[in-house]
């Protein structure tokens, strides 16, 4: 459905006040469900994110995600697909998650996305994944959400089984 040209400014304005306003646990998330991002729970968005301006209705940010600062979340690439971000999933600073059209990217409950990364392909629950072309490194037992710490969130990390495993 097209929107109007009204709408589209009021989103694109929405959207920058969401990018550089305090506010990563309350005003950031407010700010973005006016503009049409579906929103469960209590999420955090920090700051400088880049959420899908044209087709915010594509993208689904789950209870306890938290998106670190200047992460990009596309999904529009030749057409519209949809992304949704699991409970309790971390997506580090400065990593760029884009779905292609018609494609429902996932990015699984608990996972962790390591800081940089580009995300193309869904991401299985529980899994801590890294680099360029993102790929499964370690499988997620301490979910990474605020009132975890870092070494206890390391001390969580295991080896991939088999069956999780990427060739």
């Amino acid at each position: 459905m097209e929107k109007s040209l009204l709408r589209r400014i009021l989103n694109r304005i929405l959207h920058l006040l969401a990018r550089f306003l305090p506010g990563a646990h309350n005003v950031r998330p407010f700010l973005h469900r006016l503009r049409g991002v579906k929103i469960q729970g209590k999420i955090f968005i920090g700051e400088d994110v880049i959420i899908e301006n044209e087709y915010p209705e594509c993208v689904e940010i789950h209870d306890q995600a938290m998106i670190a600062l200047r992460s990009i979340i596309i999904a529009h690439i030749r057409g519209t697909g949809k992304i949704i971000i699991g409970k309790k999933a971390f997506i580090g600073a400065n990593c760029v998650i884009a779905a292609t059209a018609g494609q429902t990217l996932t990015i699984g409950e608990c996972s962790v996305i390591g800081a940089s990364s580009v995300v193309t392909q869904d991401i299985p629950p529980y899994t801590f994944c890294a680099g360029a072309k993102t790929k499964p490194i370690l499988k997620v037992t301490v979910p990474f959400t605020e009132d975890t710490s870092y070494e206890d969130f390391k001390k969580g990390l295991e080896p991939l089984t088999g069956e999780n495993k990427e060739k």
